[in-house]
């Protein structure tokens, strides 16, 4: 019988092929969805996702915006307008992967220049059920155990949900209704498969791997901007870690 072999691999999330899953709880959840787009002369635009904080500030994954924001001229699709935006913080892919926009706050809704997003206090326990909030829709999926991928990948990464999703999307706790963290990229699954009499290892789907929320409290916290004006609200989920 030919031998299985096992590869794990890290890539950037791409656009969510799931079904979503909604109820009219989770569907208020979408008016803090955002999109993000970047482009070059000649090239089509990149469309990325954002969560809206509050204020006029966005969050969403640094790989998102990208590494030359002053010549991709990043926009924040909102509310049907598509807005320029200040990037007051960025991270990395391999750091923090987190960037920090501003919009100017005049422009929006007065329904969403009242919203203020709460940031969960703590992580919750695997198996709970979250939300991945987009622009238009979400999708329920759950935290799922950092066992189901490489051991070298558990430390180095950050929480798990059950199915890679888009990048820069928001995690919110099911019950609650905080942010639990921001979707960065999705790391590969793996199963095990009865060979010969013996359990081995095979490729599985892929998992989405999230920025949590003490990391996104704690970049949001060393900007200037919540220093002087704090957006930052936090809210205990009920199961804690």
């Amino acid at each position: 019988m030919r031998p299985t072999f096992w590869f794990t691999f890290i890539v950037a999330a791409g656009l969510s092929l799931s079904a979503s899953a909604q109820t009219p709880a989770d569907d208020a959840l979408s008016i803090y969805g955002v999109n993000v787009t970047k482009g070059l002369p000649f090239h089509q635009p990149f469309i990325g996702y954002g969560i809206y904080l509050g204020r006029g500030k966005v969050i969403t994954a640094a790989h998102v915006v990208g590494d030359w924001p002053a010549f991709t001229n990043p926009h924040v699709l909102v509310a049907g307008l598509s807005l320029p935006v200040e990037v007051l913080k960025i991270g990395s892919l391999d750091t923090t992967d987190l960037a920090l926009l501003s919009v100017d706050e005049t422009q929006l809704p007065i329904n969403l220049r009242l919203r203020r997003n709460p940031i969960c206090e703590r992580p919750l326990q695997v198996g709970a059920n979250v939300i991945v909030v987009y622009p238009q829709r979400t999708v329920a999926t759950r935290i799922v155990s950092p066992l189901l991928i490489a051991p070298h990948y558990r430390s180095k990464f950050g929480p798990l949900i059950a199915e890679e999703q888009g990048s820069g999307s928001g995690v919110f706790d099911a019950e609650r209704k905080c942010l639990l963290g921001i979707i960065s990229r999705k790391v590969q699954k793996y199963s095990f498969r009865n060979q010969n009499g013996r359990a081995t290892k095979i490729d599985a789907d892929y998992a989405g791997i999230f920025v949590s929320a003490s990391t996104i409290a704690k970049f949001l916290r060393s900007n200037s901007a919540f220093r002087q004006a704090p957006i930052i609200q936090l809210r205990q989920t009920n199961n804690a870690d």
